[in-house]
């Protein structure tokens, strides 16, 4: 049986995704009001599962978090819950790009653009199927979902205007590809030949290796060569705030199984703006999880205003 957890934390308050610290890094303390992103993912013998979730430091429903930290995460919370209840076998998945794209703006933030959903397969976090968020013309294509998929559903919302761009920051996280090459470097081909025993074609963090600087050494060689995919660190402007909520969810002919996710409490956070759209509200009001006994007859059609509960409840109006 093979194991792997990679993990990392967007602790900066625009950083987009990616950043995981290095163990030489200098020390960063948070403080009250900061915007904390945690995004990880693991997977047992080839099947995966990932997660991500934002906090406020010291947000409560006693001290809650007010401005542009509370439009910006309840913006990315209200939008992926959409998505959750919007993602249905043969549904087409851009109903879900523009839902995200509605609350995001009734909130007066915009998704991050590009940012892609993906179908996940056994040994594959990159999947073929996917849900495109903030798309551009060239990007903009129809997909329809199918029954028994299963999906990293990810929302990505930023309070400025939705680009990431790349700065300075190391890279951390990495994937091997299927490409080809005769490495010239030794650190290279040790690198290479550690990667592929113990991660595969899985994203591995640079900062598990033993000796991390000899790991980055032979790193280069390798993404030069494109046999290693860097995942870059982006960033939205240092002024804005960048917010993610990420579910593994179970996509079954009868409705959603949430695989990950936490509870999320929404009275933590005060924001002026709401969803704007009723057809949004109603949506995100109603309960999450598969229809009991569909299509078995006059009994399961009282049984399907029935949903198990979820990891993820809504917990207040939008």
């Amino acid at each position: 049986m093979t194991r792997s957890l990679v993990v990392e934390l967007s602790s900066f308050m625009n950083c987009v995704c990616h950043f995981s610290p290095a163990k030489n890094d200098t020390d960063y303390t948070l403080k009250a009001g900061d915007v904390v992103k945690i995004d990880l993912g693991a997977h047992i013998d080839g099947f995966i599962a990932v997660a991500a979730h934002t906090i406020s430091v010291g947000a409560s429903a006693d001290q809650k978090i007010s401005g542009r930290p509370a439009d910006v995460i309840l913006a990315a919370y209200w939008s992926v819950q959409a998505a959750l209840r919007l993602l249905k076998s043969g549904a087409n998945n851009y109903a879900i790009t523009d839902a995200v794209q509605q609350i995001s703006e009734s909130y007066k933030c915009k998704p991050i653009e590009g940012m892609l959903s993906h179908e996940l397969k056994q040994f594959k976090i990159d999947g073929e199927k996917t849900i495109i968020q903030n798309p551009s013309e060239a990007q903009r294509r129809s997909t329809k979902s199918a029954p028994s998929t299963l999906y990293a559903i990810d929302v990505i919302v930023s309070s400025g205007e939705g680009v990431g761009r790349e700065k300075d920051t190391k890279v951390s996280i990495y994937k091997k590809s299927e490409e080809n090459y005769m490495l010239k470097l030794k650190a290279s081909r040790a690198l290479l030949a550690e990667v592929k025993t113990k991660y595969g074609n899985m994203p591995f963090n640079i900062r598990s290796f033993e000796v991390e600087t000899k790991a980055r050494m032979g790193v280069v060689e390798c993404v030069s060569h494109k046999m290693i995919e860097p995942f870059q660190v982006l960033y939205e402007k240092p002024t804005e705030i960048v917010a993610q909520f990420k579910h593994t969810i179970l996509l079954m002919p009868n409705g959603v199984n949430l695989v990950t996710g936490i509870p999320f409490n929404v009275d933590s956070f005060a924001s002026e703006y709401s969803i704007a759209q009723e057809e949004l509200k109603t949506l995100v009001a109603q309960p999450l999880g598969p229809v009991k006994g569909k299509g078995k007859g006059k009994k399961a059609s009282a049984a399907a205003t029935k949903v198990d509960s979820a990891p993820a409840p809504v917990e207040a109006k939008a």
